[in-house]
């Protein structure tokens, strides 16, 4: 499998009683592969996994890989701090007919880069899917070293890409000088996405697909394809929604804006709760307005 395109790092919906919402999920799911996406993640940050229990983890990626039906690869988010559980929920989503496990580096016990290479060759080493790493310090407490990467890349057949959320472009750039060309590097951060992608990145985890999916893939397969000015148009038309996904903790402002257009109830599990602002939501909302208006009218 070499990771290209968009990727849906897929909300979580939920019910107003707070149970998890399998017909939006599969609601969402059609439209995702309808507009185009180039595949789905199920229980990543974005999905709120944190406040998942096992048995929501689990079911939420066999449903998912349901509603896709194969017509999308599903790359189920499966990591942990624990590696015994890491394995237990990669297992599961293999046993599940996932086509690749997601894999965050492990956070609050700020393991070394000894303790990484152990725990992410453990995970690789208990399926025969492929893993895709995902590194992001500022959630985690600690930085996948790009050296560490290449090892695990060299060492593990089936580690394969690593979606890279360092935001630092200079360590995106020397992970893709220093592995291999069939080893796929995405972007964490939709903001920087094109930005990877002209240093011979592959695409993108997408938080911003979830409601925009058709122009991320635009966007972004425009860039592969060598066509920047569109590109870079779309990145622009986008670049205040990347902001506004982010003017609280993910996924608090893609879920509301969601349910706002009708794919979700805005039902969150504590801890993470509404917005916060009344300003930040009146942004968000004018924000997605004003595209969802410039995307009816055909000005984009």
């Amino acid at each position: 499998m070499q990771a290209k395109g968009v990727y849906t790092a897929l909300i979580t919906p939920f019910t107003d009683l707070g149970t998890v919402d399998y017909q939006a999920l599969e609601k969402i799911v059609n439209e995702q592969i309808d507009q185009g996406i180039d595949g789905l993640v199920p229980c990543g940050t974005t999905g709120e996994s944190p406040t998942l229990s096992h048995e929501e983890h689990d079911r939420v990626i066999a449903q998912t890989v349901k509603y896709a039906a194969g017509r999308v690869p599903v790359i189920a988010g499966t990591g942990s701090n624990a590696t015994t559980e890491a394995i237990r929920l990669s297992q599961h989503a293999e046993d599940s007919g996932a086509d690749a496990v997601l894999l965050v580096n492990p956070y609050y016990n700020k393991p070394t880069q000894k303790g990484l290479y152990l725990h992410f060759k453990a995970i690789a080493d208990s399926v025969k899917i492929p893993c895709i790493l995902y590194n992001i310090k500022g959630r985690t407490g600690v930085n996948l070293e790009t050296e560490t990467l290449e090892r695990l890349s060299c060492d593990c057949s089936n580690i394969v890409a690593v979606k890279e959320a360092s935001g630092s472009l200079e360590q995106m750039k020397a992970v893709i000088d220093k592995t291999e060309e069939n080893f796929s590097v995405l972007s964490g951060d939709d903001n920087l996405a094109l930005d990877l992608i002209k240093l011979g990145g592959d695409g993108v985890i997408s938080v911003a697909s979830n409601l925009f999916p058709k122009e991320m893939v635009r966007m972004t397969h425009a860039a592969l394809d060598g066509d920047w000015e569109t590109a870079d148009k779309l990145g622009q038309w986008f670049a205040p929604f990347f902001s506004a996904c982010f003017i609280e903790t993910n996924p608090i402002p893609i879920k509301t804006a969601m349910a706002h257009m009708g794919w979700c109830r805005e039902s969150f599990r504590l801890p993470m709760c509404s917005l916060e602002s009344s300003e930040h939501r009146s942004r968000l909302f004018s924000i997605i307005e004003s595209m969802a208006e410039d995307i009816k009218e055909g000005r984009i």
